[in-house]
């Protein structure tokens, strides 16, 4: 019985290996190296980005094939490019051209209607309610004092010995939250906050739910983000039926009108969890990196203190 089904398997890996060169034979890409079948060479990238420096992954393979290289990562085959002028030629050209797109594995951890796979009008529109929102003056009103409020909330928690990169990311978290819905910490944030970690590990994952654990996990706690966020659409839906609103990213959301058609929940969710990636994963590293950097520089961190002593 064994004997038989390691001959289908070993059949079934012969077919799907034929086809999976026979798929990209004919491609005229970039010189490069696609890896492994279905894997291609995501575990190289996974591993390298686990590290302390992550560019040998890149490195290599520029000194191999040149500054524009081809790879298979997250099971799609990847144009990898550190070539300024062909970069800005691209990003000039996006929906002229060339069209954005990401991996399958991406789109369902940030959804189908996540801003970067938003494309058209529909697109346009929500960028422009995003950066009218973050350019507002409710914004810059309250920003900076929750900002502060926030950083010393976590800073008066901290013992002798912490990890800078999770602490940065429990602060951004709770800004995030506080910004789009205008939640402070509670029990019920920090039990999201710890899913939507998941979800973010879950981008550095092998993209299968069969044959990668973290994506899977990364799967099942976008779901039960998405069911949290609904429920506060939901409840913040009907409030503002009643003449209830809050000055908050949600509230212009739920305000906000696209070709004369209020924004589903469904859309607005899927809209929220991507901010949360675009607003609090970034910031977290930048926070992290200047904090690495400012400590590793003495006379930079003095220059800053004189600086901010000095508009004070």
């Amino acid at each position: 019985m064994v004997y038989y089904i390691l001959i289908i398997l070993t059949t079934l890996s012969l077919i799907l290996l034929f086809l999976y060169i026979h798929r990209h034979r004919h491609r005229r890409l970039p010189p490069g190296n696609l890896g492994l079948p279905f894997l291609g060479e995501t575990l190289q990238l996974i591993s390298a980005y686990k590290t302390h420096n992550p560019e040998p992954f890149i490195d290599e393979r520029v000194s191999r094939f040149g500054t524009i290289f081809t790879t298979h990562i997250f099971g799609e085959p990847t144009i990898f490019s550190v070539e300024p002028d062909f970069n800005r030629f691209i990003l000039q050209n996006e929906g002229k051209l060339f069209e954005s797109s990401n991996p399958g594995s991406v789109s369902n951890l940030l959804g189908k209607h996540s801003l970067v796979l938003m494309k058209g009008s529909l697109h346009k529109r929500m960028h422009l309610l995003t950066m009218s929102f973050a350019n507002s003056a409710i914004i810059r009103h309250h920003l900076l004092v929750d900002i502060d409020r926030l950083v010393r909330f976590y800073l008066d928690s901290w013992s002798d010995r912490v990890f800078l990169m999770d602490e940065a990311k429990k602060i951004t978290f709770a800004l995030t939250m506080k910004q789009l819905m205008s939640y402070d910490p509670c029990e019920w944030t920090e039990s999201l906050g710890k899913e939507y970690l998941h979800v973010i590990e879950g981008f550095f994952a092998i993209p299968s739910p069969f044959f990668s654990k973290t994506y899977n996990r990364a799967i099942k706690a976008r779901t039960k983000v998405a069911e949290a966020l609904s429920s506060v659409v939901h409840e913040r839906r009907k409030k503002s039926g009643v003449g209830e609103r809050i000055n908050d990213m949600l509230g212009a959301l739920l305000d906000e009108e696209v070709e004369g058609r209020r924004l589903s929940n469904e859309i607005i969710v899927d809209f929220l969890v991507s901010l949360f990636v675009g607003g609090s994963e970034t910031t977290a590293t930048c926070m992290t990196l200047a904090i690495k950097f400012l400590t590793e520089t003495p006379l930079a961190l003095e220059q800053l203190k004189v600086s901010i002593n000095f508009s004070n």
